[in-house]
């Protein structure tokens, strides 16, 4: 309605404005009907006057209004910005840290998998030992492996000594007295092939363990032991390699 004043209102009013003069130009010498005349008038123009003012202020309250309205526009647009890079920045927080998390898993599975025992399968046998258990044997046979046998003694006695529920044992009795035997230590050569035999009598290397000790016996000039060594060797394990080096040795044995 104020936007239909601001197009026809002034024009309307002017346009009565000189039809009041006109008609104040006809009754000029009627004092009464001027004076109402000049009333009128005055009362147009005050009125005119007002619509006029209301309008000024309407658009000055209609200009505060748009730059409220864009002011808050502005701000919901900082918010949003501030929202998105805020957004932005948490997903690539929610990255790094999945990042970090695959990183430490993997590590924690390496990790882990360095203490879960591994299986072994070692002289027709197969057992399970701890990684650290399986680090220690294999250093201990590779001193052996070198010709250090004075080492490889110490070192395979020292394993024997930490693990003596290992998996490894047989065999490590089993070197430990070869290793003895090297350093011509009978005695401990004897007791170690014995102690190999008793723990397990059907190891792959129980014939090999029987005719080391007959070996160990003919050092200690025990000649009728060691032959007595080389029949239960025979009888026990015939089909063996090891028996047959036996049947070769006896005739040589007096």
């Amino acid at each position: 309605m104020r936007l239909e004043f601001k197009r026809h209102g002034v024009a309307g009013v002017l346009a009565l404005l000189l039809l009041g003069t006109g008609t104040a130009q006809a009754a000029l010498f009627e004092d009464d009907e001027a004076r109402r005349a000049i009333l009128d008038l005055r009362q147009r123009l005050e009125a005119t006057n007002n619509a006029l003012k209301a309008q000024a202020d309407d658009s000055a309250q209609l200009r505060r209004i748009l730059v409220e309205l864009q002011a808050q526009i502005d701000n919901m647009q900082a918010e949003l910005n501030k929202s998105r890079g805020a957004q932005e920045q948490l997903t690539r927080d929610l990255s790094d840290m999945q990042l970090r998390q695959r990183d430490a898993q993997t590590g924690l599975d390496e990790r882990l998998r360095k203490f879960e025992p591994a299986t072994i399968s070692l002289d027709g046998r197969e057992f399970q030992v701890d990684p650290v258990e399986k680090r220690d044997y294999d250093a201990a046979m590779e001193i052996f492996r070198k010709g250090d046998f004075a080492a490889a003694q110490v070192s395979l006695q020292r394993f024997v000594q930490r693990y003596p529920q290992t998996g490894y044992m047989p065999s490590a009795l089993f070197w430990l007295g070869n290793a003895s035997y090297a350093v011509k230590d009978y005695k401990g050569s004897l007791a170690q092939f014995r102690q190999m035999l008793n723990l397990s009598p059907s190891h792959g290397r129980a014939p090999e363990a029987l005719l080391a000790i007959s070996n160990v016996q003919i050092e200690l000039k025990d000649s009728k032991a060691a032959r007595k060594t080389l029949e239960d060797l025979i009888k026990a394990y015939p089909q063996s390699d090891a028996a047959q080096a036996a049947r070769d040795r006896l005739p040589k044995l007096r």
